[in-house]
């Protein structure tokens, strides 16, 4: 990472750090970032839309940009970047919840909370739905600063990337819609 952004995001957590945790939010924010290990949240909350007629295509999106996501980010970007986590390298440093990849370098956490969250913008048929998707997603990337696993440029990079493979996993089932069984289309 440059130095000037590895000095930026080193700053900059440490200022969440002393400014903005406390103890009304340390227990909402850790609870919400462990629900995103694995992607677990996100993977649930699309295998429950494929259940509904209205929702299904929205989750099969979800689901694929999701799956995008891990090949990109997980399997091909961290373990290339390599880039150790903040309290490896932030002198006396404490995160709030454990971390046992090595690798900061994008947040797998926002990636997949993006590439939800983008899918179902370009797919679901309400919009509420869109905007809960984003929020939830703002907030995935920001519980990631507040317990202090990433820095900022690891979050906004899993932003970044999530939202394009957001956007690839709606165009792939897009593409393949019509072509897959009536019954999996729910117009049975």
């Amino acid at each position: 990472m440059p130095d000037i952004i590895q000095q930026f995001d080193e700053q900059a957590l440490v200022w969440i750090a002393e400014n903005v945790r406390c103890a009304l939010l340390d227990p909402f924010m850790k609870l919400y970032t462990q629900l995103g290990n694995t992607g677990v949240l996100f993977i649930v909350l699309g295998i429950l839309m494929l259940f509904f007629k209205r929702t299904r295509k929205a989750g099969f999106s979800a689901l694929c940009a999701m799956l995008i996501g891990l090949i990109v980010v997980n399997f091909t970007i961290k373990p290339l970047v390599s880039r150790p986590r903040p309290w490896l390298v932030i002198e006396n440093f404490i995160n709030l919840t454990p971390e046992h990849d090595p690798n900061s370098f994008p947040s797998g956490h926002t990636n997949a909370a993006f590439a939800f969250a983008l899918a179902v913008c370009m797919s679901a048929p309400r919009r509420w739905m869109k905007v809960a998707a984003v929020c939830m997603a703002v907030v995935m990337g920001l519980s990631r600063l507040y317990v202090g696993v990433h820095f900022p440029s690891d979050v906004l990079m899993g932003a970044v990337i999530g939202s394009l493979c957001g956007l690839a996993g709606a165009w792939v089932i897009r593409k393949v819609w019509d072509r897959l069984p009536a019954r999996l289309r729910g117009q049975e």
